[in-house]
Parts: structure tokens; C-alpha cells; sequence
């Protein structure tokens, strides 16, 4: 029997229209800005140290910058990185600049199995903080009382199966009685090879005509039950 579900979020909950055109480039415009504005904080310091590690040179501010915009601009889920957007997006999500946007459907059917009983969970690329910020500021209202955890990459790889092992010890359930939703194959093949239950969504274009994944175009075709 399901007891939980873990849900990715771009391509998934949200548009991967909001994430690539919006929030990417409205951190990458400001990256910058903050490191050199706020490199002396004590939340920030310790990022930028772990910028200098990764890379493994002594690099200054200007240094780290470049790597942070190259970062960036490959898209690399480096926990640094991700945690310098967070906090870039918080400010957005504050000033009213910026809106997180989350589908009809999956806010109708995460209401629905929260009712039901079911355990909610995130797990994304970005940060927790900013995933906590998009489920917070949307024009459904706050929605982050619906989870009961989130999860970033500070856990593992969302392309290794040792990630979804680690959430489902965390969360205390066996992997079975979890479903996990995502729009990347890669991703639901390390969740299936942790024993997990997976959805595939695929909300633009037609998936493939064979595939292992019990594949949905959007929340609402999603039945706990027959996963």
C-alpha cells in the first residue's frame, strides 16, 4: 500500500518554462550583485568557501563569480550554487517580482492524497530553501503546509539510486509504499532501482509508445492505487 509520494518539481509540479525563462535567468542576472555585496555574511562565506573546494583553486570573489556563471550556464546542480539562487529568489519572492508557479492539477491532487493521509514529500535539484520559497509564494496561497520534508541534492544525485534509498530510511517507509513522481527518465530509473513506485509526466508532447513507467500527462490521471 502507498504511504507516500516524493515529487520532483520543474516539469512535474511546475512549468519547466518558469523555472528555465524566469527564475534561472533572474538569479543569473544578480549572481554577481550578491556575492560581492554579501560575501562577508556568515550564511554566504561559508558557500563561497565551498565554491574554492569544489574547484580546488584559491580563487577570489571575482573568481568564484565566473565559476558560480558557469555553473550557471551548464546548469550543474552544485549545492553552492543552488543555495546562492535560493537566496537570490528569496528577495524576488518577497519584493512580489517573482511568483511561484505550481499546476492546477497537482495542487488539487497533493490536497487530495494529504487528506487522504498520505506523506508528501519534495525532492529537487534546487534547494530546499528555494523550493520551500516557490511552494510558498504562489497564487494558491502557501502551500508548503502540504509536505511533510523536502530534499535537495545535499542528499545524493537524483540520478543515483543510493538518494532514494537515503529518503525512504529518512522518511521511515520501505521503498515500495513510495511513489515517485518525476519528468526525467534518468531519474525514475534510480528510483525504480531503489524499489520505489514511479509516474512518469509527460505534460508536452506524447511519450514513447513502450516504456516501463506508468506515464500521465498530468496529476489528475494519477491513481495511488493502481501504480
Amino acid at each position: 500500500m502507498i504511504q507516500a509520494v516524493v515529487t520532483d518539481i520543474e516539469g512535474t509540479t511546475s512549468s519547466l518554462r518558469f523555472v528555465k525563462d524566469l527564475l534561472f535567468p533572474y538569479a543569473r542576472e544578480r549572481v554577481a550583485n550578491f556575492v560581492r555585496a554579501r560575501g562577508n555574511d556568515v550564511t554566504v562565506l561559508p558557500l563561497l568557501e565551498e565554491v574554492r573546494q569544489l574547484t580546488g583553486r584559491d580563487l577570489d570573489l571575482e573568481g568564484i563569480i565566473a565559476q558560480l556563471l558557469e555553473w550557471s550556464d551548464r546548469d550543474e546542480k552544485i549545492a553552492p550554487l543552488k543555495a546562492i539562487q535560493g537566496m537570490i529568489w528569496e528577495h524576488g519572492y518577497q519584493s512580489g517580482e517573482l511568483q511561484g508557479h505550481i499546476y492546477p492539477d497537482a495542487v488539487a491532487a497533493l490536497r487530495a492524497w494529504k487528506e487522504k493521509g498520505i506523506k508528501l514529500y519534495v525532492f529537487s535539484s534546487g534547494s530546499i530553501q528555494a523550493q520551500k520559497l516557490l511552494f510558498a509564494h504562489t497564487e494558491w496561497g502557501d502551500l508548503t503546509g502540504l509536505f511533510c520534508g523536502f530534499f535537495d541534492t545535499r542528499i545524493g544525485s537524483k540520478k543515483d539510486p543510493k538518494s532514494y534509498f537515503k529518503i525512504a530510511a529518512t522518511i521511515g517507509f520501505e521503498p515500495q509504499e513510495i511513489v515517485f513522481l518525476s519528468d526525467v527518465t534518468a531519474e525514475l530509473e534510480a528510483a525504480n532501482a531503489a524499489g520505489m513506485k514511479t509516474v512518469w509526466l509527460v505534460r508536452e508532447g506524447n511519450p514513447k509508445t513502450e516504456t516501463a513507467y506508468f506515464t500521465v500527462k498530468d496529476f489528475s490521471e494519477i491513481d495511488l492505487a493502481r501504480v
